[in-house]
């Protein structure tokens, strides 16, 4: 279906129900906290009551969006019987929610490797973030742009276009900053708050990355095993952007960030790359998915054999 067809679906069904869930991926990042917020106030404007629900809490630095404390941490969506709406996301399993089997699935995901498993799928590939899509389904319902709205989807388009560098970052981004900003985001304020809001653990931990950072031509790598999380006092949130001062190196075309999840178990792999390698492809090829440019998946240990496994798959992506 079209996108203009796929946006009519949803709002027929938005408007045929009067409660939703609403929820994304475990380990939410910007896009997912921002778009099911600002999705969650679309439907209250369209008369519906919702409940967003997250298998893990958001990161520190979005505690300032709005309506973020609406948020409720659970392993399970609750009550059956009502529509869950899963914002991108490319797999009931990746939301870490036991209870969506059996239930009316609406799907929004603007990943790569997004999969058509609900009753309702909207897949834009080229959407620079779920909230891209989500502004669009606003303008269809013809809803206010809140400034709350606004601020909630801006700082999502601002975190998963890794600050208007990926490749999926075009002249139609900027016009939608333009208009949220025009609708009440503040774009100084939203980058501050993610950017200069990190707890110290953060910085700690990123001090042992970049001790532990090698580089091997045009890939560079890096890990923290579990002991060291533990020493520096940090979660696993604290990992996130750490491979962005990977990709940063002049020179390196694709890098590799591991984090122990388990001593001597599993780790998981953000994986980016500049371009000359899709690392989406990549990582779906190992059970992950995401962005050509910007991926990630879970590999078996230990440390030396995971590693190994993906610098080969990155080495023969650049030849």
């Amino acid at each position: 279906m079209t996108n203009e067809a796929s946006i009519a679906a949803l709002l027929k069904s938005f408007r045929s129900t009067s409660r939703f869930i609403i929820t994304s991926h475990a380990r939410p990042d910007g896009d997912a906290v921002g778009s099911v917020l600002a999705m969650a106030e679309i439907l209250e404007q369209l008369g519906c009551k919702t409940q967003i629900v997250l298998a893990d809490p958001p990161p520190c630095i979005y505690e300032s969006l709005p309506g973020v404390a609406n948020i409720r941490v659970a392993s399970t969506a609750g009550e059956l019987g009502v529509p869950v709406i899963v914002l991108e996301c490319d797999s009931t399993e990746r939301t870490g929610l036991k209870d969506l089997n059996d239930r009316f699935l609406i799907n929004v995901d603007h990943h790569a490797s997004g999969r058509h498993y609900a009753d309702i799928n909207w897949i834009d590939e080229h959407a620079c973030a779920v909230a891209e899509m989500v502004y669009s389904i606003a303008v269809a319902a013809e809803v206010e742009i809140t400034a709350s709205m606004a601020t909630c989807l801006y700082a999502a388009v601002l975190s998963d276009t890794g600050s208007f560098t990926y490749p999926t970052t075009s002249a139609t981004t900027f016009k939608l900053a333009h208009d949220l900003a025009a609708h009440g985001a503040s774009p100084s304020q939203i980058a501050r708050n993610l950017y200069f809001t990190n707890p110290e653990s953060k910085i700690r931990l990123l001090a042992v990355a970049l001790s532990n950072m090698q580089c091997e031509g045009p890939v560079a790598w890096s890990w923290v095993t579990d002991a060291e999380m533990e020493r520096a006092g940090a979660s696993a949130e604290d990992c996130e952007g750490i491979v962005n001062y990977l990709i940063g190196i002049s020179g390196v075309e694709s890098a590799v960030f591991l984090r122990e999840v388990s001593p001597g178990g599993e780790f998981r792999l953000s994986i980016r790359s500049k371009g000359r390698v899709d690392v989406a492809r990549i990582a779906e090829s190992l059970g992950g998915g995401g962005h050509r440019s910007a991926s990630g998946c879970t590999l078996d240990g230990p440390l030396a054999v995971a590693t190994e496994r993906i610098l080969n798959q990155l080495r023969d992506g650049l030849c």
